[in-house]
């Protein structure tokens, strides 16, 4: 194990009377935030490693290789929008459709770089290459709890809002994957609502009814 891949922490033991994260988990918090104002172009490890402060030996240590660090960086992005989703339904103030053209903001407004990474790293793993196949892990069941959660909000049966989850997954990635091909953001924003309309409140006939104004 490289010598400095155990650094001595103790003084962070505690923050605000919580245990300091992992050093895994804290590199990874400086690894995506340097893409998101950086982008992530064609790097090196030593050269990332240089621009946070650490080594290249300590990436390899916690990642293995560039496309592990990769894939790891898409989890984690990933991890917080369902965080995201599962903190907007928390929120009983407004409806499910407000709070769906809410989470449809957030991700079309975001940076196109985790978007990109998520298209690219997902075809190498559906290919089998073995850096890229972890990604494949919970890339849809992880998303149908929050999703579903939603979709039961508009008073679907527990099963319809699983099928609805699911079919709201698609949507978003298909869009995404629009909007970084077509750039058109007026046209995807205009599918989208397509779409969002079905999260208004569903009447007892099963068909979904705007709310007024």
């Amino acid at each position: 194990m490289p010598k400095d891949s155990q650094p001595d922490n103790r003084s962070e033991r505690r923050s605000r009377g919580r245990p300091a994260r992992p050093a895994r988990e804290r590199l990874l918090d400086e690894v995506v935030a340097h893409f998101a104002r950086h982008g992530v172009g064609d790097f090196s490890l030593r050269g990332l490693a240089a621009e946070l402060g650490t080594s290249h030996r300590m990436l390899i240590y916690h990642f293995g290789s560039k496309d592990g660090l990769l894939v790891e960086v898409v989890r984690r992005v990933e991890a917080e929008q369902r965080a995201a989703m599962a903190q907007l339904n928390l929120d009983s103030g407004h409806s499910a459709a407000d709070l769906a053209r809410e989470f449809h903001r957030h991700l079309s407004a975001a940076e196109h770089w985790p978007a990109r990474l998520f298209f690219e790293l997902t075809g190498q793993a559906l290919v089998g290459n073995p850096h890229a196949v972890p990604l494949l892990e919970g890339i849809v069941d992880d998303w149908l709890p929050p999703l579903t959660e939603l979709s039961r909000r508009t008073g679907r049966s527990e099963e319809e809002a699983r099928a609805h989850a699911r079919l709201a997954l698609a949507v978003a990635r298909g869009l995404l994957f629009d909007l970084l091909v077509t750039g058109d953001r007026e046209a995807v924003d205009a599918a989208a609502e397509a779409f969002l309309v079905s999260y208004e409140t569903v009447s007892p006939s099963g068909r979904s009814a705007r709310s007024p104004g």
